[in-house]
């Protein structure tokens, strides 16, 4: 199989944002094994039936990097817990309009980080009930949520070795579970993509 095509959304859109670090330290980990694209949540709109028909081109190109994508990859943190408000946009976004389900089928796993002891936990837990109602492939295990206080350096670095291995471990199930499910009409792009400034050639 191809290096699998992974669309990445991080709930956390702050500047130095712990799960963006996540992301950032998973995909040097799998280096060549994968494609990543990482989808800019922070300028989609509100969601709104006013726009659904008649989408910006933010979301446009948002729909287009979910069509392109063999696998989706989420990083959250947890706010009162449950997922940022910024993620349940997006993910909207990708259900509409009715009945255009762009997630149907995709494999998906969850990951994140936060500066308590649980994790994200309770964020993580919410967010697999939606993927699922969305029929999504989940996946249950390995688990990865973790306490990020000290997991990396002043460079952003994830120097935790525990934490670098378990990671790896859950990446190497979701590679297999990627590769266990074969792509539907769904993933078919509308139009040609190749130019797009978020493909890489």
């Amino acid at each position: 199989m191809t290096a699998p095509r992974i669309v990445t959304l991080v709930g956390g859109i702050s500047q130095n944002s712990l799960n963006r670090k996540l992301y950032l330290a998973l995909k040097d980990l799998v280096g060549s094994k994968a494609e990543f694209i990482f989808a800019d949540i922070a300028s989609l709109p509100f969601f709104s039936k006013d726009l659904e028909n008649d989408p910006p081109d933010s979301v446009v190109e948002y729909k287009d990097q979910i069509r392109w994508a063999n696998g989706i990859l989420f990083v959250t943190p947890e706010y009162n817990r449950s997922i940022p408000g910024v993620l349940k946009n997006a993910i909207d976004w990708g259900t509409r309009p009715y009945p255009d389900n762009l997630w149907e089928n995709k494999p998906v796993a969850t990951i994140g980080a936060s500066t308590g002891n649980t994790g994200t936990f309770g964020a993580q837990n919410h967010l697999r009930q939606i993927l699922s109602y969305l029929n999504m492939y989940v996946l249950n295990q390995p688990e990865f949520y973790m306490n990020g206080s000290k997991a990396f350096d002043e460079d952003d670095k994830l120097i935790d070795k525990k934490t670098r291995d378990h990671l790896i471990k859950m990446w190497d199930a979701f590679e297999v579970l990627i590769q266990s499910h074969t792509s539907t009409s769904k993933n078919q792009l509308p139009h040609d993509v190749e130019n797009s400034t978020w493909v890489q050639h």
